[in-house]
């Protein structure tokens, strides 16, 4: 039986790991002109995780807005879903997680809070996402691993860092550099972040489909 759904996503959570959650037709992150197709085919719901930022065009409004207004709904977060959601909430998308959360409001801006570089084949993350940076060192000042100061420095660096070029190592290493943290403090956060990474991007992709799970329920 075709499912219901579509789910665009790959980079903020493998395909395997969204089917424990949801069955639907999971396809690679998103880019411009890709929904007409699925609108025409008849599908109930559409979640929206991941998309094409810089190298390709990147989903217009006007689909997403076309796909809604032919019924079907649409349910966005984590990466280009959030941003997308934040942008048309208004119009009837169904923004969830804390990344659209924080775009709604104007906490986060850029569309680089949430790129990430990934492997062409396997769409997974080779770099690591600003916002799971940000929700990271947060985690290890609220654990006293850095002080205020040392939060505030080593996120200021990590946001004007090159998004591909973003890593735990990378960061430590140039914050050890520049003397915003010395060399044990460095390497014990170093640790903190590969073993207790808050992955907020992977947390808002399982709401979304949840989300979509609960609607295709309801209908």
């Amino acid at each position: 039986m075709k499912a219901k759904a579509v789910v665009f996503a790959g980079s903020s959570i493998s395909h395997e790991d969204a089917r424990k959650i949801l069955e639907a037709n999971y396809q690679p992150p998103v880019k411009r002109f890709q929904l007409e197709k699925f609108i025409q085919k008849g599908y109930r719901v559409i979640g929206i995780v991941d998309g094409i930022f810089f190298d390709r065009a990147a989903v217009g409004h006007r689909e997403i807005i076309a796909a809604m207004d032919a019924g079907i709904k649409v349910v966005g977060g984590a990466s280009m879903g959030a941003l997308r959601a934040s942008e048309l909430d208004s119009h009837g998308m169904i923004g969830v997680g804390k990344i659209y959360g924080w775009y709604r409001d104007g906490v986060i801006e850029s569309d680089d809070e949430v790129a990430v570089s990934t492997n062409p084949d396997t769409f997974e993350s080779i770099s690591v996402p600003l916002v799971n940076m940000r929700e990271t060192l947060k985690a290890a000042l609220e654990a006293g691993m850095i002080n205020e100061k040392e939060h505030d420095e080593l996120l200021k660096l990590a946001i004007n860092t090159y998004y591909p070029d973003r890593s735990y190592l990378g960061l430590v290493k140039e914050g050890i550099k520049k003397g915003l943290v010395h060399e044990e403090k460095g390497n014990a956060l170093l640790n903190f972040c590969k073993n207790k990474e808050v992955d907020v991007k992977k947390e808002d992709a399982v709401l979304v489909l949840e989300t979509v799970k609960k609607l295709l329920e309801e209908s």
